[in-house]
């Protein structure tokens, strides 16, 4: 096992943590924002699942990447010089596994903790003097055999802030998977992380991820104030449980909720537009900032107000949920295991193994009559 450091506002190693100002524990920078822009950038996701190989599949990772650094310069120099944050869509650098096997898509198209593409990532952080949010496939040496779904954020000087792993998918990894061996890795820290930054305390949630309110509770309960929340949804007309979630998410935890949705996903067999569109910023009282509708956009930007925010947040009323959390009530109730942790420590497991838990899962809730 490789030598790891623990820390509480986020889950790297230490040969990248060293590149971050550290105080108390947490991220601290110099130049505090109190008011910024946040950009929503919904882009195209070009897919790498009919890639021969990995140099293949890396070739059109790499491309993805230029394009993005060719939008983000040009959405910046619309919206203007204060946008600070940048959110970009669910795994917009690869798609998404279509039936290959964990092992293949690994060796294909998940990328190194601290690889070129990460690096090429956060130059564009550093060119533009932002922080740039995302979410990619990602192994970790720890883990060999499988890999993460992974929300990021890196700052301005191109330094990853904080790592998050998708806790909750139904055909991916997750780090309750393999869940000792993870605490052991990061801590419980490392799988609630927030990155306490010059704009705000940031936090990241992946794709349906919104539709579970102890994953939002957890981060905010850490302190964070802005979700970053990429996804890869259908958008439509009628609101879906996704679009009632992120407001739901926002009002209950009093916190900005920034959604990036892809503008559709190229070269696979399900129809392009299948997900796309939708895009949009809420604030901390469930109101809509800015949505975008569907394709390539940079419609979805609006302000963040942190000194607004936090006043409404110690502001003492009916609509100070956090501080009326009587968390205790609760904690008998969540104390049982639904769906069972440590059920990937073989990695020799194929797909069957998501659908077969689940199936065994609801078997069980059924027998106890709780379904």
């Amino acid at each position: 096992m490789l030598p790891l450091h623990k820390r509480s506002d986020n889950a790297f190693p230490h040969s990248l943590a060293i590149r971050c100002k550290l105080k108390s524990g947490q991220l601290v920078s110099a130049n505090k924002m109190d008011s910024f822009r946040v950009l929503a950038l919904q882009v195209t996701c070009h897919a790498v699942n009919a890639a021969r190989d990995r140099e293949e599949a890396l070739a059109l990772i790499h491309q993805s990447i230029t394009r993005l650094e060719q939008q983000i310069a040009a959405s910046i120099a619309f919206i203007g010089f204060d946008c600070k944050l940048i959110v970009l869509p669910e795994y917009f650098l690869t798609g998404f596994p279509m039936g290959e096997s964990l092992t293949v898509w690994a060796e294909k198209a998940c990328i190194e903790m601290a690889g070129a593409e990460y690096e090429a990532l956060g130059k564009i952080a550093q060119k533009h003097n932002i922080f740039l949010a995302g979410n990619a496939y990602e192994l970790d040496p720890n883990f060999p055999g499988l890999y993460f779904q992974t929300c990021f954020i890196i700052d301005p000087s191109g330094a990853i802030v904080l790592r998050y792993r998708r806790l909750n998918s139904m055909f991916a990894p997750t780090p309750h998977d393999v869940w000792d061996k993870y605490l052991e890795c990061y801590g419980l820290d490392g799988v609630f992380p927030v990155a306490k930054t010059a704009i705000g305390n940031l936090a990241a949630l992946a794709s349906e991820e919104i539709l579970y309110p102890e994953v939002a509770r957890c981060l905010a309960l850490r302190g964070a104030e802005i979700f970053l929340h990429s996804t890869s949804e259908v958008y439509g007309r009628e609101r879906s449980p996704k679009d009632a979630a992120k407001i739901c998410r926002a009002v209950e935890n009093m916190a900005y909720v920034i959604s990036s949705n892809t503008a559709g996903i190229a070269n696979i067999s399900i129809p392009i537009s299948s997900a796309d569109g939708g895009s949009k910023i809420i604030d901390y009282r469930g109101i809509i900032l800015a949505e975008t509708a569907t394709g390539e956009s940079m419609a979805a930007y609006a302000e963040i107000d942190l000194p607004a925010l936090r006043r409404y947040r110690r502001r003492p009323g009916l609509n100070n949920l956090l501080s009326r959390q009587r968390l205790e009530l609760y904690a008998q109730t969540y104390n049982q295991t639904i769906y069972p942790p440590n059920t990937m420590l073989n990695p020799e497991i194929d797909r069957k193994h998501f659908i077969q838990t689940q199936q065994t899962t609801i078997e069980r809730l059924s027998q106890l009559g709780l379904i």
